[in-house]
């Protein structure tokens, strides 16, 4: 089984955030059908057999390889369960998304949809 967040709640933080994380997830589900709510979130829980099976089938680099790594975990059958959490605003440092890192986004999803 995979373990993933599921967006629950944001705090009062950076709308721009919200917004592309919404969009990318929106789109996802459109387009890719990946069997969970929230392919940008970054904490998850995979066995290591699941992992390595994972691992060796996606391509991508980036964030977008965390979206891969839930479309081929449907792809594998493999059981996704989410888990709820609320995002908290930061205290420390700015996002290190950039303009090509969303791009790249967009290219690897519309790579996928094409290949899957």
């Amino acid at each position: 089984a995979v373990v993933s967040t599921q967006s629950g709640h944001y705090g009062r933080g950076d709308f721009i955030r919200k917004l592309i994380s919404c969009t990318a997830n929106y789109l996802t589900q459109i387009m890719l059908w990946p069997g969970c709510s929230d392919v940008t979130g970054s904490f998850r829980l995979y066995k290591k057999e699941v992992l390595q099976d994972l691992i060796s089938s996606c391509i991508s680099k980036g964030y977008v390889f965390q979206m891969e790594m839930m479309v081929r975990a449907k792809q594998h059958g493999y059981k996704v369960n989410e888990v709820p959490i609320t995002f908290v605003d930061r205290v420390y440092g700015e996002s290190k998304i950039s303009s090509k890192e969303i791009f790249g986004f967009w290219m690897g999803m519309l790579k996928l949809f094409a290949t899957t």
